[in-house]
């Protein structure tokens, strides 16, 4: 994917980061942009990756430039870097894949939803979308991200952008956001499992458990077969009318996955939460197995079908496991991750400027993506120190 914006709403934080070691920065951005061809691109990285850490409030290009230096020049190169520049994201992404793996990740993936609010129809991939973690339909450009797990934080490593059909199939729509013919229409299970591919091509590795949450996704089965046939391990969160068969009863006839775990009595379990902390959980599990269309009929191996027990018995998110004979509190202690995952995007959208983009272009979109992406992954892998708004950020010479 060789892809090559200006402002938008966002309320954010007013945070900004002082540069512990300009050095240390200086050797990260050389290591994650060395791919990049030219030595102006380079050098425009850098700053946009310098603007990303020290711009308090909103990151928009203008105030980007205006945090890094004095020249009103730099705004017109900032601009031009990140939205008509030929440089490639797959191989940036590549580079801080490669260098988050070396810091020895836990064995887990997981897969997020980056929801980004427009105004109008011309941001690239924008569309009427139901959001089912604020019950609310907007109109938004919608972004999968994956993240790698270290400790107590997660780091995004890749990203795809959702396109409707409305704007595959319409070819004075591509032609002006500069989408690739290469890019078609995928539900989102297919770019889930697009993720997993990069993932696994460039780790070398298919020992990972994949996380995702799927629980508006009606073509779940998809993605289970995917991840099954590629020999991944996973959890991955269901809707509740997932037809499955109870495991070893003999059951004649599907049932909704919400029906046969409610009917279950809770066990205990002590869950690790993503920041160290633990706690103890209820939990109804069951094993099962998923329909295979016919009566009788059911596909694959045993898995385990497991929901957390509210306070007040409310039904919490419906998860899915190939993980059938491990513990409660491991298999529930992996799903507690995507709070984690979900923190991460928060944090990217208020203090990283995820949001802070109008993304007209298809390779604007994704190279504000990896630039965020490695601000983020700088930020909380080198340990910088937050200050006060108030504080004067350094600038570039």
């Amino acid at each position: 994917m060789n892809v090559a914006q200006s402002d938008a709403s966002s309320t954010a934080r007013d945070t900004t980061y002082s540069i512990g070691s300009e050095l240390s920065l200086h050797h990260f951005s050389r290591t994650i942009f060395k791919s990049l061809r030219r030595t102006d691109q380079r050098r425009w990285a850098h700053a946009y990756l310098k603007g990303l850490l020290v711009t308090p409030g909103k990151k928009s290009v203008r105030r980007l430039a205006t945090a890094i230096s004095c020249d009103p020049a730099v705004v017109q190169s900032l601009r031009q870097f990140v939205s008509l520049s030929p440089w490639d994201f797959d191989e940036v992404v590549e580079e801080l894949t490669r260098w988050v793996t070396a810091r020895h990740p836990e064995p887990v993936w997981s897969i997020g939803r980056a929801v980004l609010p427009k105004r109008g129809d011309r941001s690239v991939g924008v569309h009427r979308y139901f959001d089912l973690s604020s019950g609310r339909t907007l109109n938004c450009q919608l972004g999968l991200g994956s993240f790698l797990c270290l400790g107590d934080t997660q780091v995004p490593v890749d990203w795809c952008l959702h396109l409707s059909k409305a704007w595959t199939q319409d070819s004075a729509r591509r032609r002006e956001a500069r989408i690739p013919d290469s890019e078609q229409y995928q539900p989102l299970w297919a770019h889930a499992l697009r993720l997993v591919d990069r993932l696994s091509a460039r780790t070398r590795s298919t020992a990972s458990v994949v996380l995702v949450d799927m629980s508006d996704e009606p073509d779940v089965g998809h993605l289970l077969n995917g991840l099954a046939k590629r020999r991944h391990d996973f959890v991955v969160a269901v809707p509740p009318h997932l037809a499955v068969l109870p495991a070893g009863e003999g059951a004649s006839a599907a049932v909704s996955a919400r029906t046969l775990v409610s009917a279950q009595s809770p066990e205990t379990a002590v869950v690790a939460l993503p920041d160290g902390a633990r706690r103890v959980t209820r939990l109804q599990t069951s094993l099962v197995h998923l329909s295979g269309g016919s009566p009788g009929r059911c596909s694959g191996p045993p898995y385990r079908l497991f929901t957390e027990v509210g306070p007040d018995r409310a039904p919490g998110p419906l998860w899915l496991t190939s993980l059938a004979h491990h513990s409660l509190a491991e298999i529930g202690s992996i799903a507690a991750l995507r709070s984690g995952t979900t923190a991460v995007i928060g944090s990217m959208e208020h203090d990283f400027g995820l949001l802070d983009f109008e993304g007209r272009s298809f390779p604007g979109w994704y190279h504000h993506m990896a630039l965020v992406s490695a601000a983020y992954t700088y930020r909380h892998l080198h340990e910088l120190t937050a200050v006060p708004s108030g504080s004067t950020a350094q600038r570039l010479p």
